[in-house]
């Protein structure tokens, strides 16, 4: 492709409104373009990493068995008050009317298409297991739209779908899909990490998100330094401690504490370390109902592990009122000794082997000293509802620690269940003849959102630094000096014998200052970089810059394509 008849329109300024680096290269790369809050034209340089990217994830969606098919964007209520979602969905479910008055949404997501289709189609045992795939534009009404493509309202998205028979047949497929996965963000160069999460809004049994390491990432990740193990911090398993002390139990007393209403407070004025304090708190369902968390005073709650273990389907801090009228109490002085209401007191696993501690009297400027669990207060259970730290062991390995990182959520993998064919009575008959519910798993990947995940991991203060896999072009061949015409007949042979390697070159034919070359080919991040002047060419060779590294490289003219391509299939990690 010659510059001069390709179209990148790029800009020297970062535009006020693009917070995110890879937003801000993007539009200065000339990649994408806002036409509207959330919804971005594709330029054509951008246009060529999103397909080199769809290819990849079309390569191994193929190769695990996926068939590919295409639905429609625009969905009927009917399926989704049919699975219940209509409602739950919230208002990122963009809705509106045809001209017949009956109700649409633009789809955010497939499943209950793809499950009315199954259930249609499929009968028989004989049938399965399937997957079905599709790349496709979806719409997300998303309330703060930002960061470019990160979050966008309108995006593109691989979605495929799982059809077994049975429990253990739907792990095979989700493992299927699992590796599949992996091998897609492999062959990207991407550093990311596999990580267990929470099924959120999607449902099912388990999930795992896959992460872009990037210190900009909006996700906090942990992985262990030791195994495979990793997680979402929302859904990282805190180790065991030991559940039994060997302290002499002491007499509880109740302490005068003015005005001391943190942990830290209390600590310092009683003089004893934070982790010999219990941290108190109440939360209130969607529903109304009150629950209480105790934690070592040091540590944080996870939000999450409490709702999921109390089976609500949300959560949030209760108010004033709600912790006056179930404690006695305000906030700062919380405790589970004489409690007002009888409600449920969740008390973390670490709480299980602490003994004479410090917590809250339900007085005004009261707290009790050598507190214990059985004789002055009792739990409901113990459960692991902290969030985990960097540092803390392994809670899968003997000998690992926890390192926390940021991540870009780039693909999700779901064990569905039958949680949508249930509900869809999406059925087959069995062998024997008997009606059986299909079991399903569902898998995302954010195609658009990867591609800015990868620049988010992959650049310097010059630009993008494209991995090749997903890069624009593999190569760019510069003129320097376009009035030269050994110089441009030199450059237009190494073009013209790339492109016959099967090399993708971009040649920078423009008439430009060797300087506005040079900046315009890092900004787009193109991979590797040849160099054509009059002065190497007077010794028969040319300069390669190799974009990752820095590394400069004179070739002899005859050595130049042969290079380049061995380079580029080295760097390539190809299917199998």
């Amino acid at each position: 492709m010659f510059y001069s008849r390709y179209f990148i329109p790029t800009i020297k300024e970062t535009p006020s409104d693009a917070e995110v680096i890879s937003h801000q290269l993007m539009l200065r790369a000339g990649m994408i373009r806002k036409l509207a809050s959330g919804i971005y034209n594709y330029l054509p340089l951008g246009l060529r990493s999103i397909r080199k990217f769809e290819n990849i994830v079309r390569e191994e969606m193929n190769k695990a068995d996926a068939i590919e098919m295409l639905m429609p964007s625009v969905q009927p209520a009917e399926l989704w008050q049919e699975s219940g979602r209509w409602a739950f969905y919230g208002k990122e479910l963009l809705r509106f009317k045809d001209r017949k008055d009956a109700e649409f949404c633009m789809g955010p997501t497939h499943e209950e298409v793809i499950t009315d289709m199954v259930r249609r189609e499929i009968k028989s045992y004989r049938q399965m297991p399937l997957n079905f795939y599709q790349i496709q534009t979806k719409f997300r009404d998303e309330i703060r739209p930002r960061f470019g493509l990160m979050r966008g309202r309108e995006f593109i998205m691989k979605d495929a779908y799982s059809f077994d028979v049975d429990s253990h047949a739907a792990d095979l497929s989700y493992n299927k899909m699992f590796n599949a996965y992996m091998r897609i963000f492999e062959r990207c160069g991407l550093n990311f990490r596999a990580v267990e999460a929470d099924t959120g809004s999607i449902g099912g049994s388990s999930s795992h998100e896959f992460m872009v390491l990037a210190d900009s990432g909006e996700d906090a990740i942990v992985s262990c330094d030791a195994c495979r193990y990793a997680a979402n911090v929302e859904k990282a398993e805190s180790p065991l401690f030991s559940a039994v002390s060997s302290a002499t139990i002491e007499p509880l007393q109740k302490v005068l504490t003015p005005e001391m209403k943190t942990i830290a407070d209390v600590a310092s004025f009683l003089k004893i370390a934070v982790d010999k304090t219990i941290k108190t708190l109440v939360y209130v369902s969607d529903a109304g109902e009150l629950a209480m968390a105790l934690l070592r005073g040091d540590h944080e709650l996870n939000e999450l592990k409490l709702k999921n273990h109390l089976g609500w389907d949300e959560i949030q801090m209760a108010t004033e009122e709600q912790i006056l009228a179930c404690t006695g109490s305000p906030v700062g002085f919380l405790g589970p000794i004489g409690l007002k209401q009888d409600i449920p007191v969740i008390a973390d696993r670490v709480v299980q082997g602490m003994t004479n501690v410090v917590l809250g009297a339900n007085e005004v400027d009261q707290h009790y000293i050598n507190a214990n669990r059985g004789r002055d207060f009792e739990v409901s259970g113990f459960v692991d509802i902290r969030t985990v730290e960097a540092g803390d062991a392994c809670p899968r390995c003997d000998s690992g620690k926890l390192e926390m990182w940021r991540g870009i959520e780039v693909g999700h993998v779901f064990k569905l269940g039958t949680k949508y064919s249930k509900a869809l009575n999406a059925t087959y008959l069995d062998a024997n003849g008997r009606e059986q519910i299909v079991f399903m798993g569902c898998y995302g990947i954010g195609i658009g959102r990867t591609v800015a995940a990868a620049i988010e991991q992959n650049h310097d203060e010059n630009g993008i630094i494209f991995p090749i896999a997903i890069a624009p072009f593999h190569c760019s061949v510069v003129a320097v000096n376009t009035k030269d015409a050994g110089v441009m007949a030199a450059a237009e042979e190494i073009y013209f014998c790339l492109e016959k390697l099967g090399v993708e070159v971009l040649f920078d034919d423009r008439d430009e200052r060797p300087g506005i070359k040079f900046k315009d080919n890092d900004l787009i991040g193109i991979p590797l970089r040849i160099v054509v002047g009059s002065k190497g060419l007077a010794e028969g060779k040319v300069e390669m810059k190799i974009r990752s590294t820095g590394e400069v490289k004179l070739l002899v003219l005859e050595e130049v394509a042969t290079t380049i391509k061995q380079l580029i299939d080295a760097a390539l990690v190809h299917p199998e």
